[in-house]
């Protein structure tokens, strides 16, 4: 049995799969006197699904300032608190930071109960160079936009980017106008019944002739020193996820679920399936 001490638990939950979950997490928070949450209805699910029976407080941008007060008084007499948001690791594009700031004046402990995150789940699967930026959720507003990519455009790490799956096309032609000599990948319900990735050339990526739905995360790669060496790159991550497929399922159905996926030619897939087949 683990013995929490009083603090505030920064504690990652899953970013779709309910199953994403460490065991440590679930013990502190069937520990917790009290969860701090962005939504309750999202968050109750998830208790819901491990039968955690926890009081739900909603902790957002809009009410964070007003909650902290009752927040510090409670972990001040000896309970613990946990902080989740709706989904991935709290604080990373979501609130939180202000309850940390007031829990180090205060001397409060503060432990991490690390996880899932959408930004290292991403990176992993995008087979560009592993040194990136990440910046979270861009402007909405056409002048603050320019002015950010603009000053990440010379950048030469890859970027990371947290956009709304509505806006996509319209985040996509600045992407073209300032990073254009990179590549993009988008990862779309990353971990759900509905996972997508699509991987493409900035150059040749046209926009999104139906409006995307879900949780999208975008990379954009280093500038580009060489087209043949990110060809290679993404032949090596194709090739893995072809050959675990092919252990499983049909010729027929890889194809089309891999080049789905991946927004890819059927024939460029099947070919890449006869390779691994012959060897």
């Amino acid at each position: 049995m683990n013995n929490f001490l009083p603090g505030l638990y920064i504690v990652s939950t899953p970013i779709g799969n309910l199953e994403d979950i460490t065991l440590r997490a679930l013990s502190v928070l069937k520990k917790s006197d009290q969860i701090l949450c962005e939504d309750t209805r999202r968050s109750i699910k998830l208790l819901n699904h491990y039968n955690i029976k926890k009081k739900l407080v909603s902790n957002h941008k809009f009410n964070e300032k007003k909650n902290i007060r009752s927040i510090i008084q409670l972990i001040s007499s000896g309970k613990i608190v946990s902080l989740i948001s709706d989904a991935g690791t709290p604080v990373i594009s979501d609130p939180g930071l202000i309850l940390i700031k007031e829990c180090l004046k205060q001397n409060i402990n503060i432990f991490p109960i690390p996880g899932v995150s959408a930004v290292t789940t991403a990176m992993s699967l995008s087979a560009f160079d592993d040194k990136y930026i990440f910046y979270g959720f861009l402007p909405k507003k056409n002048k603050e936009l320019e002015k950010i990519c603009s000053q990440l455009k010379n950048l030469d790490f890859a970027l990371i980017f947290f956009i709304p799956a509505i806006k996509i096309n319209f985040y996509i032609n600045y992407f073209k106008k300032f990073f254009l000599e990179r590549s993009i990948f988008i990862a779309r319900e990353m971990t759900k019944i509905h996972e997508t990735f699509y991987r493409s050339d900035l150059k040749s990526l046209e926009n999104f002739k139906k409006a995307l739905k879900g949780e999208i995360t975008v990379i954009l790669s280093k500038k580009k020193s060489n087209n043949s060496e990110q060809i290679v790159l993404d032949n090596e991550v194709l090739n893995k996820e072809l050959s675990k497929y092919l252990k499983r399922y049909s010729l027929k159905d890889v194809v089309k679920l891999v080049s789905e996926r991946n927004n890819l030619p059927k024939k460029l897939i099947y070919d890449l399936c006869l390779k691994l087949k012959k060897k």
